[in-house]
């Protein structure tokens, strides 16, 4: 009786836990059985691992073969476990030194042949094998309690043996020494200590600053000084956005360009972001290291697709655009429904999903911004008359929006028409650039986290009291206007952190008058369309 342990990670959604791959072999009739809790693909391994390992040339045991994925309440899914599943029965048969899968985590597919072939997650299993290092794992095929005793309690820097094609974005994470293999023949010549087929960790990947010559500019915008602005202060302070305008109007130009206009990621945050895009679906790559998502779903996403679903829960964009930016075109195109999922993340930057067996919270500290048209042909209020839309329907397009979520949007702004006097003007109508403003944003924000440690937006309501209080002209002002538009009390608080904001921009130790009137501004623009 033989048995085997090879360490590995599921792909739960950037938590990446460690899971313990059991691999026994018995005499017996011929089998081979996978069991805790695996899905589809993974029971699916027993052929490939077959097949992987007589292409290989390797000795297939004919005996009776059990797989134990441990914990076993925790689902298990993807190919991911065709490489420490083939390893495991490699150990146990003694065709490979059982010693040499103490302190190292593997994960990868197998093809027939025996090549391994990418997998997503990969950053996401190398930052919880850095954060969680490397269980001792001692394999009973061929080691004695002696010398599983005698090996010291964790290997100095953890070990990660990945498909080289998996591999480069795995070894961005510092503390874990991450090794690329091309097929399964290579990597257990490795493991046997051949001198020839020695891996070497690979260094990380010398990355150039998140942004480039090629991200969008501000400065391409023509005219639009207002939403220009607008777009500073919610960079600054964290708001989120609704931009109401015709068609044409540069909606989605500006949209595309408040990434650019947001601080660099901190260290924390770019390993926070890259380990839930790494075990999503979409994947991560190099490329997008220290780049803050920017995610644009269709409006016929389902609220699984919004903010996350699926049986085991799985994230949606909402999560995907954590520290990042969700843009939300044509708003009320999206079923009601579905928008309406998003208020409590919206609010508390955070999502959780229950199912009956399992619950799940994944972070959603993302920026909205989202754009509409009036109406449905999208020229309500147009001087010329171009609007084919009576009362009736431009009411019903609007009432998609329900108001206890435009109530949770701080910067609402109309945007108007270019004229074609602006348009003809575009060639010498050069605006500001996008870093321009950034260094204006980087340095509002520097002042919130010096004062609060958080963004303006992420105050509570005894921080906003305190904080955010206006000057007494700016008070009577505050007080007036929410009297005469009915406001909430989220929207009274949420026109003093706007002010906020718009003070920090100017350097203003408590927001004045002028700037109480400009964030009443951006709370009246939807009412007037």
């Amino acid at each position: 009786m033989s048995l085997a342990v090879v360490r590995s990670r599921a792909p739960a959604a950037g938590r990446a836990p460690e899971v313990t791959v059991e691999v026994h072999l018995a005499n017996g009739l011929p089998s081979f059985s996978i069991v805790g809790l695996p899905d589809l693909e993974v029971r699916e391994s027993r052929e490939r691992v077959r097949a992987a390992l007589q292409n290989c040339n390797f000795d297939f045991p004919v005996r009776r073969i059990t797989v134990n994925l441990a914990p076993a309440d925790l689902p298990k899914e993807s190919g991911r476990f065709d490489l420490p599943i083939a390893l495991g029965i490699l150990a146990a048969s003694g065709q490979i030194p059982a010693e040499s899968l103490l302190h190292r985590e593997f994960a990868g597919e197998l093809s027939l042949t025996g090549a391994l072939r990418p997998m997503r997650g990969a950053f996401a299993m190398a930052c919880g094998t850095a954060r969680g290092g490397v269980s001792h794992g001692g394999a009973a095929s061929g080691i004695s309690g002696e010398l599983a005793a005698s090996e010291p309690a964790a290997h100095p820097v953890p070990q990660l043996y990945l498909p080289a094609a998996s591999a480069a974005e795995a070894a961005l994470v510092p503390g874990v020494d991450v090794y690329g293999a091309a097929d399964l023949p290579s990597l257990c010549a490795h493991l046997a200590d051949a001198p020839d087929a020695r891996l070497h960790p690979l260094a990380a990947p010398e990355l150039a600053d998140c942004a480039s010559a090629a991200d969008p500019d501000m400065g391409d915008v023509i005219g639009q000084r207002g939403a220009r602005r607008a777009l500073e202060v919610a960079a600054a302070g964290g708001h989120h956005v609704l931009l109401v305008g015709p068609p044409g109007a540069g909606k989605s130009m500006l949209a595309a360009r408040l990434p650019g206009l947001l601080p660099p990621m901190t260290d924390d945050e770019a390993l926070s972001s890259a380990a839930l895009l790494s075990a999503s679906r979409a994947g991560f790559t190099p490329s997008q290291w220290r780049r803050r998502p920017f995610r644009a779903p269709h409006h016929s996403s389902s609220a699984a697709a919004l903010v996350g679903g699926r049986n085991p829960p799985q994230p949606g964009e909402i999560t995907l655009a954590h520290l990042g930016v969700l843009f939300l075109d044509e708003l009320p195109e999206f079923d009601r429904a579905v928008l309406e999922t998003l208020r409590e993340p919206l609010e508390a930057g955070r999502i959780t999903i229950s199912r009956a067996a399992l619950q799940a919270d994944f972070p959603a500290a993302c920026q909205l911004i989202a754009a509409m048209n009036p109406c449905p042909c999208g020229w309500r209020g147009d001087p010329q008359g171009r609007c084919r839309c009576t009362p009736e329907i431009a009411a019903r397009y609007l009432r998609k929006l329900s108001g206890p979520l435009l109530d949770r949007i701080d910067i609402q702004l109309e945007i108007p028409a270019l004229t074609p006097a602006e348009l003809s003007a575009r060639s010498t109508a050069v605006g500001e650039t996008s870093a321009a403003i950034a260094a204006r944003v980087n340095r509002a924000r520097e002042r919130q986290l010096s004062r609060q440690g958080k963004t303006n937006r992420e105050l509570g309501g005894r921080e906003v009291d305190e904080m955010c209080q206006p000057d007494a002209a700016g008070e009577i002002l505050l007080r007036e206007a929410g009297e005469r538009f009915g406001w909430s009390a989220r929207a009274y608080y949420r026109v003093l952190k706007v002010a906020r904001t718009i003070a920090d921009l100017a350097g203003a130790p408590m927001p004045s008058a002028a700037q109480i009137a400009e964030a009443i501004q951006y709370r009246r623009a939807f009412g007037s369309v």
